[in-house]
C-alpha cells in the first residue's frame, strides 16, 4: 500500500519511524458529466483572471484571502515549517480507555507502518503496551496544512489511527430529541427487547453495498444494449397507530425471515383497541337492554313451557310410584292395573 504522510511516533522520549496508509478505500460509482445532446464529456478549466489564460496544475499553489480581498501566497515550504512539533510527528500526550472516545469525534482511519527495520522493535513494543494497558493513545499531527488530533489503537499485528474531531468540532445535539413528552409503557419496551433479541447479532462481513451492485447491473445492461432492469414497487405502508401490532408484526417477520418457528412464550398477545369490546357495553347500554330483553321474552314461552313439562313429568312420576307402592299387594286385579296406566297416561 502506497504511503501519504511520513513521519515519527513521539512516544516519551522513544521516537519511531512511522509511515501512514490509509485503511479505508472508496468503492462508490463515480459519474463524469456530458453534454446530453451529444455525449460530449464536460470539463472545467481554470483560468487565471489576471492573464485570462488556462493554467496547469504545476503553476497553481495556495494563497489565504484576507478581509480586505488581497490574497497572501502560501507556500508548501512554509507550511513544512511551522514550528510546531507535530509538523512531522504523531505526539502521543495521553492513554485513555477506549469507551472515553466519543464516536461522533471519529473521522477517517489509517495504518501506521513501521518505518523500516529500526523502528520494528520500539512499534512492538506500543503495540504490546496497547493491548496490556488495554487503552488506546491519543496524540496530535498535522496533515494536510492542519493540525488534527488522532486516537492510536491496535488491530491485529498493527497500529490503526483513527483521525478524531476535535471536541468544539462536535455539535451539540440541540433541538433534535421530540419536544412532547412521551411515555413508553413496559409491555411495549418488552416487545422492542423480542424484536432486539429476534434480529441479533449479524456478521459485518456479510452486509454489501446494494445500491452499487445495482447501478452496476444497470450500467452493464446498457452497455450491452439491454433494458436496465427494472425496480421493484416500493411497499406503501399506512400510517403505524398501533406502536404494539407494528412491534408485534416485526418479531414476527424478522422470525420468518431466519425461517425460526413462534415460540410460546416470546408471543405478545394485543391490548384491546379503544372503542371495542370494553367500551361499547357502556355506549350501546340502551340498544343492549332492548335487545336483551326481546331475547328474553322470545326465550320465555320455551323456557315456560319447558318447566311446565318438567313440573307434569315429576307429578306423574310421583303419581306412578305412590300408585305403585299402593297397588303393590294387588298386582293381579287386571281393572286396578289398567286404571293406574290409565292415570299414568
Amino acid at each position: 500500500m502506497r504511503s501519504i504522510w511520513n513521519g515519527a511516533i513521539s512516544f516519551g522520549l522513544v521516537s519511531i519511524p512511522i509511515k501512514l496508509v490509509n485503511a479505508t478505500e472508496n468503492h462508490a460509482i463515480s459519474f463524469r458529466q456530458i453534454h446530453t445532446e451529444d455525449g460530449g464529456r464536460i470539463r472545467y478549466r481554470k483560468f487565471c483572471e489576471l492573464e485570462d489564460r488556462e493554467v496547469t496544475g504545476q503553476e497553481i499553489g495556495k494563497g489565504y484571502e484576507d478581509a480586505d480581498g488581497t490574497i497572501i501566497p502560501i507556500t508548501d515550504e512554509d507550511l513544512s515549517s511551522l514550528p510546531i512539533p507535530t509538523a512531522k510527528t504523531i505526539e502521543i500526550v495521553a492513554f485513555v480507555p477506549e469507551d472515553r472516545i466519543d464516536p461522533l469525534q471519529m473521522d477517517a482511519a489509517y495504518y501506521l507502518a513501521a518505518g523500516g527495520a529500526p523502528a520494528a522493535k520500539p512499534y512492538t513494543l506500543l503495540r504490546e503496551a496497547l493491548k496490556r494497558s488495554n487503552k488506546v493513545a491519543i496524540a496530535k499531527y498535522a496533515l494536510r496544512g492542519r493540525e488534527r488530533l488522532g486516537m492510536l489503537r491496535v488491530v491485529g499485528d498493527a497500529i490503526a489511527m483513527h483521525g478524531l474531531l476535535w471536541p468544539d468540532e462536535v455539535r451539540a445535539p440541540e433541538g433534535v430529541a421530540p419536544d412532547t413528552d412521551v411515555t413508553v409503557r413496559d409491555k411495549e419496551l418488552d416487545l422492542a427487547d423480542a424484536l432486539m433479541d429476534t434480529l441479533g447479532e449479524v456478521d459485518l462481513e456479510d452486509l454489501h453495498d446494494e445500491y452499487r451492485e445495482a447501478v452496476e447491473e444497470v450500467i452493464a445492461a446498457k452497455a450491452s444494449g439491454e433494458t436496465p432492469p427494472e425496480a421493484p414497487a416500493p411497499e406503501r405502508g399506512g400510517k403505524v397507530l398501533d406502536l404494539m401490532a407494528a412491534l408485534e408484526n416485526s418479531v414476527r417477520a424478522a422470525r420468518e425471515s431466519r425461517g425460526e418457528e413462534p415460540e410460546e412464550e416470546a408471543r405478545v398477545r394485543s391490548l384491546p383497541q379503544r372503542g371495542t369490546s370494553r367500551s361499547s357495553p357502556k355506549e350501546t347500554g340502551g340498544k343492549k337492554s332492548t335487545s336483551t330483553a326481546k331475547k328474553k321474552a322470545a326465550s320465555s314461552p320455551r323456557k315456560s313451557a319447558s318447566k311446565t313439562g318438567q313440573a307434569e313429568k315429576k307429578a306423574t312420576t310421583k303419581s306412578t310410584a305412590k300408585a305403585t307402592t299402593k297397588k303393590t299387594p294387588a298386582k293381579k286385579s287386571p281393572a286396578k292395573k289398567s286404571t293406574s296406566r290409565k292415570r299414568s297416561a
